[in-house]
């Protein structure tokens, strides 16, 4: 079970240096492929403030539905903090810590910031 960091489809979409990792990374896991609710929206997020709105499209048409959506159960959300303050991981890479953690996921990444991460499986492209 793998949780795709927002960075690895960002590095895609945006047409950046490890897009082809990326890419062949997800070609050869999409059978367990996860992302978190929190992904979806920053690459939301992200596409449309670079007025990208029909990239956001093809990739919740391409890519969603190949792709298990997962969300933090509210009872955990206060973990998130716990996260914060014991690794000093920003929100979004606490959300994903937590999210990994809860189902059990490896964290698929390029966010140096995950080799803090501990008793966590962190795959780093």
């Amino acid at each position: 079970m793998f949780l795709a960091d927002t960075n690895v489809f960002l590095e895609i979409l945006l047409n950046q240096d490890k897009k082809e990792e990326c890419k062949k990374f997800l070609d050869e896991n999409s059978e367990n492929l996860y992302i978190t609710d929190f992904s979806l929206h920053s690459i939301g997020v992200i596409l449309f403030r670079y007025g990208k709105e029909t990239a956001f499209q093809k990739f919740v048409e391409d890519v969603m539905p190949n792709t298990q959506l997962l969300t933090l159960p509210i009872e955990q959300y206060r973990e998130i903090a716990n996260i914060k303050m014991g690794l000093n991981l920003d929100f979004d890479n606490a959300y994903q810590y937590c999210v990994a953690k809860y189902y059990g996921a490896k964290i698929v990444t390029m966010d140096k910031d995950f080799e803090k991460a501990k008793n966590l499986k962190v795959l780093f492209l």
